[in-house]
């Protein structure tokens, strides 16, 4: 079995710095060119919401500055969305030097499972979330109104949210990695399960774009499907790695 590249805390902070260097001109670069498409980006974003309103409302600015504010942070969320193969790939090369070459093998696979990992979350958060709590929550209430409702906090809530789901959406691939190094196991999984559940009502609640009850089970519910597929790809795959590895460990010559 190789062992793991030797480096001194130096050379782990060097090594550190170069990557968030690149990491940083990939954002820079990624940011001037989601802000160049960003009409195209805005129009993407809003159209979910555009067939919820449908004749029955309309999109507004209330300040000067607001559409450019907007496009800006919103440039922004898209840019860690689109460059995220590139910004994944350099968080990789920071932690392969300090894994054995057995666990680089295992592991590797899951890069590219974190990044359609990624899409799904982003793809749910678009097509399932978006829709279903925008009509849900313009159906309620009080009818014969108009809704007038402000580009930019759209914009921002909406860029964030997809984001974040899609980091959301790494739980099964993180669950897996942690188990591939020793710190989990299925056991300790299901002892966390009932204190996870509230962590993840609260994240949900702070995710969805409103927090009625409805929308936030629409978070929260695929979240704890995730930590479950979690737990049984730990039952799965990781253990008996993990003991076949034990069992040649234990059999090869001192």
């Amino acid at each position: 079995m190789g062992l793991m590249k030797e480096m001194s805390f130096m050379d782990h902070l060097e090594e550190l710095r170069t990557r968030m260097i690149r990491i940083l001109i990939i954002l820079v670069v990624s940011f001037g060119c989601c802000y160049y498409f960003s009409n195209h980006i805005q129009e993407f974003l809003l159209a979910p919401l555009r067939e919820a309103i449908g004749t029955t409302g309309k999109v507004i600015f209330t300040g000067i500055l607001d559409k450019v504010l907007a496009e800006l942070q919103m440039a922004f969320w898209a840019c860690v969305f689109f460059a995220s193969p590139l910004w994944f790939r350099e968080a990789w090369l920071f932690i392969k030097p300090g894994l054995y070459d057995k666990e680089i093998k295992t592991i590797r696979p899951f890069i590219f499972v974190g990044f359609l990992l990624f899409i799904t979350g982003v793809a749910f958060g678009y097509y399932v979330i978006f829709p279903f709590t925008f009509k849900t929550l313009l159906a309620a209430g009080v009818t014969n109104v108009e809704a007038m409702l402000n580009l930019q906090d759209y914009l921002l809530l909406s860029s964030k949210v997809l984001v974040f789901l899609g980091i959301l959406f790494q739980l099964p691939n993180i669950v897996v990695i942690l188990g591939f190094m020793g710190l989990v196991t299925k056991y300790s999984l299901r002892e966390w399960r009932r204190y996870l559940a509230v962590i993840f009502a609260v994240l949900a609640a702070v995710l969805t774009p409103t927090p009625d009850i409805l929308s936030m089970m629409c978070v929260w519910v695929p979240m704890m499907v995730l930590y479950e597929i979690g737990i049984i790809a730990v039952a799965l795959l990781v253990h008996p790695y993990l003991k076949r590895r034990y069992i040649d460990d234990n059999e090869s010559p001192n």
